[in-house]
């Protein structure tokens, strides 16, 4: 449905705005129109069945860092 479609376009944003790591996830709630950072995180684990702060510690882990090339 267009909603769904709504919210795993919401949803991929907030994937892009954790990794880059510039925002808590209350601003990054507030910037993708989440009511609540619960909303947020109650959406998120139900689409990537993971909860945003783990979906940032697998980013982080797999990232490269270019001083570390």
């Amino acid at each position: 449905t267009i909603e769904q479609f709504f919210i795993l376009t919401r949803i991929e944003k907030v994937k892009e705005l954790l990794v880059y790591d510039e925002l808590s996830l209350t601003e990054i709630s507030y910037q993708t129109g989440f009511s609540s950072v619960h909303h947020l995180s109650a959406q998120f684990k139900k689409v990537t069945g993971l909860t945003p702060s783990h979906f940032k510690r697998i980013a982080a882990d797999k990232r490269k860092y270019l001083d570390r090339l």
